[in-house]
C-alpha cells in the first residue's frame, strides 16, 4: 500500500524536474503571443543544429541502403536492392525546393513525403512509409540538408 503513493510521488518529481529542465533549456519570451521576439539563445541554436544534423545522418544512412537501420526504424524502403542514393547521388535530381507541385508519375498534386514514398513503392518496390514516421523526417532532413542553397521555388520543374 506504501508503495503506491510513493510511486506517484516519485512521478510527480520526475515530471516537475522534465519541466522545469525545459523551461529552462527554452525560457519564454516575456510577451507569449509575441512568437520568436526573443533571440535564441547560443546554446538553443546549437541544440536545434545538432539535433538537425543528427536526423541528417539517419536519412544519410537510409539514403543509402542502411539495412539494419531500417529494420531498426520497422521500415522496407527496397525490395529490389536498390538505394535512393543509386538514382539520386548526393540526393540530386530530387529538387526538393519545387514541392508542393503537380508530379507527372503519380498524376496529381504532391509534397516532397509524397515523392519519397512513391519511389519507395514504385522503383525499390518497398513498403509506402507513415509520413510522420522519423525515417521519413530523416530522409526530408538529408534531402533538404543536401539540397541547402537552392531557391525555393514551389509548383515548378
Amino acid at each position: 500500500m506504501q508503495t503506491k503513493p510513493l510511486s506517484r510521488i516519485l512521478l510527480g518529481l520526475a515530471a516537475t524536474a522534465a519541466i522545469t529542465a525545459a523551461l529552462i533549456a527554452f525560457p519564454r519570451p516575456e510577451q507569449v503571443a509575441e512568437a520568436h521576439k526573443a533571440k535564441h539563445t547560443d546554446k538553443q541554436l546549437k541544440l536545434f543544429d545538432d539535433q538537425f544534423m543528427e536526423q541528417v545522418k539517419v536519412g544519410d544512412s537510409l539514403f543509402h541502403g542502411d539495412k539494419p537501420l531500417e529494420t531498426e526504424l520497422g521500415v522496407n524502403l527496397s525490395n529490389t536492392g536498390m538505394a535512393c542514393a543509386m538514382c539520386h547521388p548526393y540526393a540530386s535530381d530530387v529538387h526538393p525546393h519545387e514541392f508542393p507541385k503537380w508530379q507527372e508519375q503519380m498524376s496529381q498534386f504532391a509534397t516532397l513525403r509524397d515523392m519519397i514514398n512513391w519511389c519507395i513503392e514504385k522503383p525499390n518496390q518497398g513498403e509506402k512509409i507513415d509520413v510522420s514516421s522519423p525515417a521519413m523526417k530523416a530522409l526530408e532532413a538529408y534531402v533538404y540538408w543536401s539540397n541547402r542553397g537552392s531557391p525555393l521555388k514551389p509548383g515548378t520543374h
